[in-house]
């Protein structure tokens, strides 16, 4: 490890579809793409196979990135409630926090918010979300509106007490929030590129979770529009290292 560079832990919600695991090597390795920098150290620990970062260990961390999941956040599964009990343990300690899809919802939860379906259904493709006017990340001159793939049909319905909302769009009220100067959720995916989403638009397909009307539909609509990918890097490699 070297010395005095920073040190990060994905917690793995999601299981590595064989398809992302070939060609960038997990979601793991999708997420140190899109935020390691040179001199830092970043490890993973799939919470979705019970495995947990042991208790000496959290101090270790500078900050710590919740991936997205095929789980609903308002389960009961004995993973999510264990991650539940790390992530309250880790704001208590202020730990910087990034949650992303279902980490953004699992994050909301353990602060004392609700999630739940969101009454639109799905919201599958590349979607505007608006930053609000209390802009915190003025000085990297991100622009009003940035556009974010998402793929969810779930949603933080009801903010943790002392949270603030720091970007929403058509669909869904809490598009990120903000807890303190220490954790952030956004409900979008930074990290994706258009190819990861199109081959889980196929996956969702193959489960029926969705109807093939709607995922040529939305492959139709992938083709015209990109997501903002450099902004929302910056914007969360800002946050994770320098916090809001």
């Amino acid at each position: 490890m070297a010395m005095g560079g920073k040190r990060f832990a994905i917690l793995l919600c999601a299981e590595d579809s064989d398809y992302v695991k070939k060609k960038y090597g997990g979601y793991f390795g999708v997420f140190v793409r899109m935020l390691a920098e040179e001199g830092e150290t970043w490890d993973v620990y799939r919470v979705a196979s019970g495995e947990f970062p042991e208790d000496d260990e959290i101090g270790l961390f500078d900050g710590f990135v919740i991936t997205g999941s095929c789980n609903d956040a308002h389960g009961n599964d004995v993973w999510i409630c264990k991650l539940l009990n790390l992530l309250k343990k880790l704001d208590s300690m202020k730990k910087t926090i990034l949650g992303i899809c279902f980490g953004h919802q699992i994050l909301a939860r353990a602060l004392g918010g609700k999630t739940g379906r969101n009454v639109a259904g799905w919201d599958i493709g590349v979607t505007a979300i608006h930053l609000s006017s209390s802009n915190h990340f003025s000085s990297l001159k991100i622009p009003a509106t940035l556009s974010v793939i998402e793929c969810h049909r779930d949603e933080v319905c009801e903010l943790p007490p002392k949270a603030e909302v720091i970007a929403w769009s058509e669909k869904t009220g809490i598009e990120m929030f903000k807890y303190g100067n220490h954790i952030m959720g956004i409900q979008g995916h930074p990290e994706y590129t258009k190819d990861i989403l199109l081959h889980l638009i196929d996956r969702l397909l193959n489960r029926d979770l969705i109807v093939e009307s709607y995922a040529k539909e939305m492959k139709a609509k992938l083709g015209t529009c990109e997501p903002d990918r450099e902004a929302l890097r910056k914007l969360c490699i800002s946050f994770l290292k320098g916090g809001l």
